[in-house]
């Protein structure tokens, strides 16, 4: 621990070791949390030539990835693999590392818990890393959070291995920007919001994360880019409200919302088009925005009433959804109770294996509430569980589909041969438009 404060020089020679460290990418890196961020940037910073050690408390996890199996949905295959095989990236569940390290991420999750931010596994990851932290150390938050997190929560337990901020180490917030499974923009092409403590610190962040992405974005404060992180999912969930929201009134006036949304979207300005469906899902569009509704309600003293109303409309269309499926196979003479339902797609996006927050699970959930026999088909998932129970992932087969009462589309994943459904199946219910216009006979759409 160092007994004397250093003087501008002495701080300024640090950071510019560090900085060449950085540029010459000998930073030896390490990073807390291999979920899906936490392995996407370990695997791009390896990838970019840095030697990185991923860290999880998960034992399981780490002897899978050890064994270059992936393991953590989410994840480019092929990033991992070119990561994997450079032989720079590897995998250990003790924090000591971190003390022998340049550059440490810490990437671990914000859940939401009883309504409020918790920070528990960043506070638990932080107070692990001032244990071993070293002095010329770059720290940098990546995990989504509130304004104020890093400066008043990840700076302060750092501080009680001795060493200070600014000083001794520096400490910069970027929030990660990945979006499973999108084929178009990826970990390099998405450009990447940076803030530092200290001017210092933004300098050696942008440094290091020019690296790793084609476009580096700084910003003034950690508080700044911790907000527009939010800003951005709220925004998503915001919009996905009101199109649901008008997907629910043109039912009630026969028109066909996704017409009118398709026809919206021809203006070259000023609109940008959403698409409904049976709610949000994820790890950022529901849970986010509930992070900045609390700090509202915390700080200011009120609510955030158009974020909230948005919520309520996205947490009310599982029920809806059910409801029109319940509607589909009335108009066919069959109640909901009893009735042979097919769920195509229980994860919340197509094409990627994660579950978190799916809202097509809560659609099963409130069918099977209401008395049907509920069945699904997932290539990502093996079994599907919620309060009343769990139903184990069935085979897509000709006769599976046609034994169905109503196939349920709640999330078209690319595997499925739509045209195959729609002439095998006696009803088919699409929740996300996979159907191209005109719909056959037999399909009803949201």
């Amino acid at each position: 621990m160092p007994q004397t404060q250093p003087t501008p020089t002495e701080i300024q020679a640090e950071v510019h070791r560090l900085l060449r460290a950085i540029r010459s990418r000998r930073a030896r890196v390490t990073v807390i949390g291999q979920g899906y961020v936490g392995l996407t940037v370990a695997a791009a910073a390896a990838d970019a030539g840095f030697s990185v050690m991923g860290v999880d408390l998960d034992e399981a996890r780490i002897r899978s990835l050890s064994n270059a199996t992936l393991v953590v949905p989410g994840v480019d295959e092929t990033l991992f693999r070119a990561a994997v095989e450079s032989q720079r990236l590897s995998f250990t569940a003790g924090y000591e590392v971190s003390g022998e390290s340049e550059v440490v991420l810490i990437c671990v999750p914000t859940p939401v818990t009883n309504g409020a931010p918790d920070l528990s596994h960043v506070k638990a990851a932080c107070a692990d890393l001032a244990v071993n932290l070293t002095a010329g150390t770059l720290v940098v938050l990546e995990s989504t959070t509130y304004p104020g997190t890093t400066d008043e929560v990840v700076c302060p337990i750092l501080e009680r291995s001795g060493l200070r901020p600014g000083e001794d180490f520096f400490l910069a917030y970027s929030p990660e920007r990945i979006d499973p499974g999108n084929r178009v923009f990826g970990m390099r092409n998405t450009p990447r919001i940076v803030a530092g403590t200290t001017d210092d610190a933004l300098r050696l962040a942008v440094a290091f994360y020019e690296h790793l992405v084609d476009s580096v974005v700084p910003v003034s404060s950690p508080r700044t880019a911790e907000l527009a992180k939010l800003l951005e999912n709220t925004f998503r969930h915001v919009n996905i409200a009101l199109v649901n929201e008008m997907a629910q009134l043109c039912h009630d006036m026969s028109i066909d919302i996704f017409e009118v949304v398709d026809a919206a979207a021809t203006k070259p300005f000023g609109f940008m088009p959403f698409y409904p469906g049976p709610g949000v899902g994820g790890h950022c569009v529901p849970l986010d925005p509930t992070y900045l509704a609390w700090q509202v309600r915390r700080d200011a003293g009120r609510r955030f009433g158009l974020l909230e109303q948005a919520q309520d409309v996205n947490e009310g269309m599982p029920n809806y959804v059910a409801s029109r499926i319940g509607e589909a196979l009335n108009d066919v003479d069959k109640p909901v109770k009893g009735s042979k339902i097919l769920v195509l797609g229980v994860t919340y996006k197509p094409d990627v294996g994660d579950v978190r927050e799916s809202s097509s699970l809560r659609v099963m959930e409130v069918l099977y509430r209401r008395g049907a026999q509920v069945r699904f088909s997932d290539p990502f998932v093996d079994e599907a569980r919620f309060d009343e129970g769990s139903v184990a992932s069935s085979k897509l087969t000709e006769g599976a589909i046609r034994e169905a009462d109503c196939v349920v589309i709640l999330t078209p994943h690319s595997t499925y041969d739509l045209d195959a459904i729609a002439r095998l199946a006696s009803l088919v219910f699409d929740a996300r438009n996979a159907y191209n216009r005109p719909l056959p006979m037999n399909v009803v759409s949201l």
